[in-house]
């Protein structure tokens, strides 16, 4: 019978490196929301939206008169075996609006992982200037 020789040190680095991996498998990239940006002007809203890695045929934008809709999907490009920080997969997200907006005339464009959205506010929402003239007491 061979005498083996108790190295407890041994088991301590076998434990942290399975540790280790627990970790880096919990490090995977988690589903993230595309930043955006809304800004008006007197006769429109103008949405910004990134979108880096989606093919405009992979977007859908559904809009309605108070709200954006837009669902995407990013198809997983790299090769089996690859380790990869990106995210893949279908995301959606609904932007409510500041002010109604005629959704028969929207325009958009899509450059650079960019999707940049015109949105032309309804008539009863334009700005109008109305003069109110004030009645002095007698």
């Amino acid at each position: 019978m061979a005498i083996v020789r108790y190295n407890p040190w041994a088991e301590m680095s076998a434990m942290q490196r399975q540790i280790d991996r627990i970790f880096e498998d919990l490090q995977t990239p988690t589903f993230r929301t595309p930043a955006a940006e809304l800004t008006e002007t007197e006769d429109a809203l103008h949405l910004k939206l990134e979108l880096p890695g989606v093919s405009a045929k992979d977007v859908d934008i559904e809009v309605t008169q108070d709200a954006v809709k837009v669902i995407a999907e990013r198809k997983e490009e790299h090769q089996e075996g690859t380790r990869s920080e990106f995210y893949y997969g279908k995301f959606q997200r609904v932007i409510p609006l500041k002010a109604r907006i005629q959704n028969t005339n929207v325009t958009a464009e899509y450059k650079d992982g960019i999707l940049n959205l015109t949105l032309p506010k309804a008539e009863e929402e334009k700005n109008k200037v109305v003069k109110v003239n004030l009645e002095q007491a007698a």
